[in-house]
């Protein structure tokens, strides 16, 4: 048994700034060169991944994609900022992960007998 946690940021008013998803947008944008082919390689249409980069764009300031325009000489990559932001929340999203498995371990592991979970020997 283990525990599972998600993370993502908010601003004051609740909504979703940043997150796994689009996390996973930038990384994949870094990696293809390609907003089309980052949204391919996340299993997402286009329009949602173009949804991803203008919710970041609206929420912080600094510009966090390049888009350059053009049939040779198009595509698109990260800024330092963009790539910041990434590697800050990926730090983030495993340490919050880590002290939660400790801290269920802590809680609920301790004692073996403590949760028995029956659906486990039903495989």
């Amino acid at each position: 048994m283990k525990s599972k946690i998600k993370v993502w940021v908010e601003d004051d008013k609740g909504n979703l700034v940043f997150g796994g998803g689009k996390t996973q947008i930038l990384e994949l944008i870094e990696e293809t060169g390609s907003i089309s082919e980052a949204s391919k390689k996340a299993g997402m249409n286009y329009k949602k991944a173009w949804s991803h980069i203008k919710i970041l764009q609206e929420y912080i300031d600094d510009q966090l994609v390049i888009v350059n325009k053009g049939r040779n000489s198009g595509g698109t990559v990260l800024t330092p900022k963009a790539k910041e932001i990434v590697k800050n929340f990926k730090t983030f999203r495993a340490d919050v992960r880590k002290f939660s498995e400790n801290r269920f371990n802590e809680l609920f592991m301790k004692d073996e007998e403590m949760i028995n979970c029956s659906k486990e020997d039903e495989k």
